[in-house]
């Protein structure tokens, strides 16, 4: 046919190889003792393009927002005070009821004095408060697949 437009199943394919992180907001959970620093870190994240849905000051809330809010990421802190972000991020793993967030381990601690521990855990990666952005989120989750 003469003039006949053709139309693909995906006729923008090839043009967006791979996920826009910006296209769809991930949602994340903030687990910090000190709440300045989930302050802080929602207002940077959330002008970054992710949805920060809560922000938990103990591992018990943090458990209780994970069942309410669903997030697909919890970003953790190691040293929750009274709490341990390690057995946090185990239990985040092993006990809400099969919709578990990722969790990337947050902390202003140097990473090497935790790594044989940060390697043991459930989570996907370690991320240095310093260096916390949508970008380094996505690429840990990116690596862990």
């Amino acid at each position: 046919m003469a003039g006949a437009i053709n139309f693909y199943a995906s006729t923008h394919a090839d043009q967006h190889p791979g996920c826009d992180p910006g296209s769809v907001a991930l949602r994340c959970l903030i687990v910090d003792d000190q709440p300045g620093f989930c302050e802080a870190a929602r207002e940077l994240l959330e002008a970054q393009g992710l949805t920060v849905v809560g922000c938990a000051t103990s591992a018990s809330e943090a458990v209780r927002s994970v069942r309410e809010l669903r997030p697909e990421v919890a970003l953790v802190d190691i040293d929750l005070g009274a709490d341990s972000g390690f057995d946090l991020a185990r239990r985040l793993a092993d006990d809400v009821d099969g919709n578990s967030p990722r969790v990337i381990l947050v902390s202003t601690h140097d990473e090497r004095e935790f790594v044989t521990l940060i390697n043991a855990s459930p989570a996907v990666g370690f991320l240095a408060k310093t260096e916390l952005s949508a970008e380094r989120i996505y690429q840990l989750l990116d690596r862990a697949g």
